[in-house]
């Protein structure tokens, strides 16, 4: 092989490198939100479904309480800045092996894996500490509505179906004006629970 073919050779070998490290650059800066440096939706699902794979799943819905007051009392700046603190207290309260993602606005979804059964303790932890202010902003501070819903209790489900579940114990948890995290039902209890207000049941009134 001639000096300038092997140099040819070379420069495209180069060219080609620079350029995977540019589109990877890319792929990673679609799948993160430019925010709060989570995980976009799609990048978000695609993990997501891959964890539900493992019986321990748990899978988190997080609502932050108040957004549009603390925007319009503190300014967009100091709403951007209670979102990331949001996400990086989300992702530390997580642990290893699980992952979390914005799916927009200020709402966020976690899954999580329960490895030692207390994951309701650790959302309670966890609802407390996103209560904190924000650092260095003490006036920045709101409340986040969680509602959560173990995979075991609702066997076949998909990741929408369960996203759905804790949506809706969100919400309830943040109606009711509840402190803490909200499970769920499981699903023999609500099964249980229809079934009871069947006309007609003996026993019914």
């Amino acid at each position: 092989m001639s000096t300038l073919a092997a140099l040819l050779l070379a420069g495209a070998a180069v060219g080609w490198a620079v350029h995977a490290r540019w589109l990877h650059r890319r792929l990673t800066t679609a799948r993160h939100d430019p925010l709060t440096g989570l995980w976009t939706r799609d990048a978000f699902t695609r993990r997501a479904r891959r964890l539900l794979r493992n019986p321990r799943a748990v899978v988190v819905l997080a609502d932050v309480d108040r957004f549009k007051q603390i925007n319009d009392t503190h300014g967009h700046a100091a709403g951007d800045a209670l979102l990331a603190t949001v996400a990086a207290r989300l992702a530390h309260g997580t642990g290893p092996g699980g992952i979390v993602g914005r799916l927009g606005g200020d709402e966020f979804a976690v899954v999580l894996i329960d490895r030692d059964g207390t994951a309701a303790d650790r959302l309670h932890t966890l609802a407390r500490v996103l209560a904190r202010p924000v650092d260095n902003a003490p006036d920045v501070h709101t409340t986040v509505s969680l509602g959560w819903v173990r995979a075991v209790d609702h066997p076949s489900e998909d990741l929408s179906t369960l996203l759905r579940r804790a949506d809706e114990a969100m919400y309830a948890a943040k109606r009711s004006g509840r402190s803490g995290p909200l499970r769920a039902a499981r699903l023999g209890r609500l099964l249980g629970s229809v079934a009871g207000r069947r006309p007609g049941r003996r026993g019914a009134a």
